[in-house]
């Protein structure tokens, strides 16, 4: 206020609304600019009221259901209902202490929600408390001239040692999960490994007998040719020739080739017919075996 002769001034800045008392009682609501206050009559500035948006936060320790303790703050978002001359009234004579007020009604809703939900559950449940806390104030601080804008939950921090065994827990289970997929992805290695070897020895096994049909028919051909060329020979002496021929060739692979190992076998020609005698016995025990089965 500025004394000018017999009379004063009061300056307002914007954003405030200040209350004028005529002899203790209220007069009226001075807003942004200069008002002129006449003391000799009893006028005087008896306080102020922001009507700016103002924040409020809140620490509160509460319990939850499974038995922990946890911090939880709670940001409140609150304006002066400036509006109305009957809302701004309300805000300055109905309430003494409005950051009081809803302190105490921030602690009311969140211990009495959160002790209802366990530990895991209340970081998912942020939204539902700060919406229970937003509407209790909402109902009580409108009948004081205020309204609540927005309410947040802006932390939960339970003890350090229960931070601990949550990530432990946390992390063994990744570990577990990661242990299954470096597992399934080892069997699909040993399955797609089996079916590649499985497949090689198919195409193996195929050549293979493809081979041996050509070394019969080659063989077949050979005999036919040799008995139209020579005159009183038989496909038996023909295919013992045959054998004798191979038996020396294959014994001279063996000894001319580097980096054989040593191999033992027959060197007299008696072992020709030894093997072919052999051959003959298995093939009559095999055909033998096929005609009782068709009997």
């Amino acid at each position: 206020m500025a004394p000018t002769g017999c009379c004063c001034f009061t300056c307002v800045p914007t954003g405030t609304v200040q209350v004028i008392q005529q002899c203790g009682k209220f007069a009226f609501f001075a807003r942004e600019g200069c008002h002129f206050v006449n003391p000799f009559t009893g006028q005087a500035v008896a306080g102020a009221l922001s009507t700016r948006v103002q924040s409020l936060d809140v620490s509160v320790e509460t319990k939850t259901k499974d038995n922990v303790f946890v911090m939880i703050v709670v940001s409140t978002q609150y304006q002066v209902l400036a509006g109305e001359e009957k809302r701004l009234y309300d805000a300055f004579y109905k309430l003494t202490d409005s950051r009081a007020q809803i302190r105490s009604y921030v602690f009311d809703v969140v211990r009495s929600t959160v002790p209802r939900i366990k530990l895991d559950d209340v970081f998912e449940s942020k939204e539902e408390i700060a919406m229970s806390v937003k509407e209790l104030l909402s109902k009580s601080m409108n009948e004081f001239g205020y309204q609540i804008l927005n309410t947040l939950v802006t932390d939960i921090a339970p003890d350090a040692r229960v931070k601990q065994a949550m990530n432990e827990i946390n992390a063994a289970q990744r570990a577990r999960v990661a242990a299954q997929d470096r597992a399934e992805a080892d069997k699909i290695m040993v399955v797609k490994a089996a079916e590649a070897d499985a497949e090689s020895k198919y195409l193996a096994g195929t050549g293979m007998a493809r081979q041996r049909q050509a070394i019969i028919a080659g063989l077949r051909e050979s005999v036919v040719d040799f008995q139209e060329s020579v005159d009183g020979i038989s496909s038996k002496d023909v295919l013992e020739m045959m054998m004798m021929t191979q038996y020396f060739d294959t014994m001279k692979e063996v000894g001319t080739t580097q980096g054989n190992s040593t191999i033992f076998v027959p060197s007299g020609p008696g072992a020709v017919a030894e093997a072919s005698q052999s051959i003959r016995m298995g093939l009559m025990q095999g055909q033998a075996a096929v005609n009782n089965m068709r009997h």
